[in-house]
């Protein structure tokens, strides 16, 4: 599905095609409310080919971003995933990369770190999907309480619904691979999807960017 080296427009491709991307309306919460689409980022897993040419994207953004001038995210030392989301894509980065991987997951209702925690140690947070941020900042609370630093995170997919936005509010920085109004005109002009699917997303963005609270 991917060849040679993967762009964001190969990673929009992939999804549509694994059928992560559908159209209709969705109950998303109260985060996102309700939808006239739903990105499903984790159908990914299911082609490993796949999986590790996103991987190879992630690192491919991160070392350009290192060469900036000035650039968006601090250095770190380890990645931790979003559970559960965004813990694949953490795993898969961690391989491309040889980077440290640490994880949350519950325990008895008290989130346990697994992996080498080092305090005082930068950690970088990689998320699948994001609308207003919440897993993110929980994720980085999280880590900061067992005694290491977040500063940024890594988010594949960016709903646009304002979690860039408020996450920065809360002292963090988030770098999104791909946006979702960039994937929409994508497949519009591709012929993936008709106008009137297009201008039904785009209108609910427009509708509701900024707004989400969750």
């Amino acid at each position: 599905m991917f060849f040679g080296s993967a762009s964001k427009l190969d990673l929009a491709r992939a999804l549509f095609t694994l059928g992560g991307v559908q159209f209709g309306d969705f109950d998303l919460g109260p985060t996102a409310g309700r939808s006239p689409i739903y990105i499903n980022p984790r159908v990914l897993i299911s082609d490993p080919a796949v999986l590790r040419q996103i991987a190879r994207l992630i690192h491919q953004e991160i070392l350009a971003d290192q060469v900036r001038r000035k650039p968006r995210l601090a250095a770190f030392a380890a990645v931790a995933g979003v559970p559960m989301g965004g813990l694949h894509l953490a795993t898969a980065y961690a391989l491309v990369s040889d980077t440290p991987l640490i994880y949350i997951r519950p325990n008895n209702g008290e989130p346990t770190i697994e992996g080498r925690v080092i305090p005082g140690q930068t950690v970088l947070v990689i998320d699948d999907l994001m609308t207003g941020g919440t897993s993110i900042l929980t994720t980085a609370r999280t880590l900061e309480q067992a005694g290491l630093i977040v500063r940024d995170a890594i988010v594949l997919i960016d709903r646009e619904q304002g979690g860039v936005a408020r996450v920065h509010q809360h002292g963090y920085r988030v770098m999104p691979i791909l946006g979702l109004r960039t994937m929409i005109t994508f497949y519009h002009e591709s012929g993936m999807i008709d106008d009137a699917q297009h201008r039904r997303v785009i209108e609910y963005l427009d509708r509701t960017a900024g707004s989400t609270r969750g």
